[in-house]
């Protein structure tokens, strides 16, 4: 794709998860493409990525930007508008908020690569803002102010040639909020990396982003209730609330380092994903390490757990049906071989094989339509 000007766009570079591990793998296959996103923390990303040159938007300039940069959501629609792409011919944007809502030149090509439609304003939105999360004055602001992103991000749907979903699940949110069709290419996992360990010790652990639709709430009573060692890695603003409801034997690690996480996946009896996941790279990076998985079966967990192969699942999103399950698994036993397999289709290889022939299938396409 020589002479080619191309754009990635990711919503904010704030952490390291699935998102920026795909986000990752496309600026390898495009070296030189300038980077857009909302806000970026500097250090939070892998080298490769903290080098280039990375195009911010004016939220980047808002105060106490560290702890309330989600807090400026209502001004997120309009920073990703306010994007000059206009000497951009092929854009790819890397999205679970507003970031394919840019608004690309007429004749460009853009690509969006959606790890969820919005969740807060969707599917997730009762996780969000269940009454007894708001005060009053939020329960007469916040309706409206997501009714109106419902609308803006139905609308800028449109904006985009092709969709990839990273799962199924998320591939079936698309056609249902936008009306769109689109192509299924599961994230990267970095099995070469995420390898079996010689030893196991006695917790389960949990990888996530600490915010209300992950449903870590759930799993600490659940572990406050049975007393097994539960350790928690991940940050977010549910912390100190999920903090102050954990008895003793809930730890939680925050970040840390790939080395460390490495070593916690390795010696962990089980990951536990208790709520519903889009795709869950977390899940995958466990069975790389022959972990076995307990997860709500529901979403992408479903896509990448097999049921007393490589996991288990637990139906209801409660407490009694997630012990249940914690049971169930003590009487189990797994292998850690097999439960590596179930990994191997997932590697950043054939990730990147997949996503780079898909791009330059669409690109040759366009191109030729734009001749005619």
């Amino acid at each position: 794709m020589d002479n080619v000007k191309v754009a990635l766009v990711h919503d904010w570079l704030t952490g390291r998860r699935g998102g920026e591990k795909v986000l990752e793998v496309l600026s390898e296959l495009f070296p030189d493409a300038s980077l857009f996103t909302l806000v970026h923390f500097p250090g939070t990303q892998i080298k490769e990525l903290e080098q280039k040159q990375i195009i911010t938007s004016f939220i980047q300039k808002m105060p106490f930007l560290k702890t309330k940069y989600r807090s400026y959501l209502p001004l997120y629609p309009i920073a990703s508008e306010l994007f000059d792409l206009q000497d951009y011919d092929l854009i790819i944007s890397s999205s679970h908020c507003v970031a394919k809502g840019i608004i690309p030149r007429p004749d460009a090509l853009h690509i969006s690569y959606v790890h969820s439609p919005m969740r807060y304003a969707w599917n997730q939105y009762f996780s969000y803002f269940s009454a007894h999360r708001l005060n009053v004055f939020s329960r007469l602001l916040i309706p409206p102010i997501m009714h109106w992103l419902r609308i803006w991000d139905e609308s800028s749907s449109q904006r985009v040639d092709h969709f990839i979903a990273n799962s199924k699940t998320v591939a079936q949110r698309i056609r249902k909020y936008y009306g769109r069709n689109s192509d299924v290419i599961n994230p990267p996992v970095n099995t070469d990396f995420f390898q079996p360990g010689s030893q196991t010790k006695d917790y389960y652990l949990i990888v996530s982003a600490l915010v209300p639709y992950k449903r870590i709430d759930l799993a600490v009573e659940a572990f406050n209730r049975t007393g097994d060692i539960l350790y928690i890695v991940g940050t977010g603003p549910d912390r100190k609330k999920l903090k102050k409801k954990a008895r003793d034997n809930i730890h939680f690690l925050g970040k840390v380092s790939a080395e460390d996480l490495l070593r916690v996946y390795q010696q962990a009896k089980a990951l536990i994903i208790p709520g519903e996941e889009d795709f869950g790279i977390n899940s995958l990076e466990a069975q790389s390490c022959g972990v076995p998985v307990i997860a709500f079966g529901r979403g992408g967990a479903t896509e990448t757990v097999i049921p007393g192969s490589t996991g288990l699942f637990f139906r209801q999103l409660n407490v009694k049906s997630l012990m249940s399950a914690l049971d169930k698994f003590k009487k189990l036993t797994f292998n850690k071989t097999e439960i590596r397999k179930n990994t191997i289709g997932y590697s950043r290889v054939r990730f990147k094989k997949r996503i780079s022939s898909f791009i330059q299938e669409k690109w040759n396409d366009h191109r030729e339509k734009n001749k005619s």
